[in-house]
């Protein structure tokens, strides 16, 4: 089962604030200690919303809204994609972030991550087509990758 982790924004991430040197590698060892478990997938941080927009499809057509964006507790700052046998062993992962357990100052001193599955190509059975053309899909960007 594929799982993405994504920590919530606060107000610093969305300051641009940088994390602490020990809270970076903190992080890096914990993404490490992931990969050589065999489970982290992908895994970034990302800027603050004053860089990025939101595009709204309605009637046909699109408008683009330029950041910031008030609502921080709606904002990602930063995500991990496991692959993992089960929500129970996602979360015991997420329990091992570092900040979480209060050994490292974190930047607000307070964060939140949310867990949600995703889709496998098996969860679309009843559309063979469809499932066929995203492991397609998939692939090619898999070869795309490979230097």
């Amino acid at each position: 089962m594929r799982f993405m982790i994504m920590m919530k924004a606060n107000h610093q991430t969305e300051a641009g604030e940088m994390p602490s040197p020990e809270l970076l590698a903190a992080m890096g060892a914990f993404n490490e200690e992931m990969v050589k478990a065999g489970v982290l997938l992908a895994g970034e941080g990302l800027h603050p919303s004053s860089r990025g927009a939101r595009v709204k499809f309605a009637g046909g057509s699109h408008t683009v809204v330029d950041g910031p964006f008030s609502e921080t507790k709606e904002l990602i700052a930063g995500f991990w994609i496991v692959q993992v046998a089960s929500k129970a062993e996602a979360l015991e992962w997420i329990a091992r972030i570092p900040g979480g357990r209060g050994e490292i100052d974190h930047q607000a001193g307070e964060f939140e991550v949310e867990l949600r599955q995703v889709f496998d190509p098996s969860d679309f059975a009843y559309a063979p087509e469809a499932v066929a053309h995203e492991e397609a899909l998939r692939a090619q960007v898999e070869a795309q990758r490979r230097p």
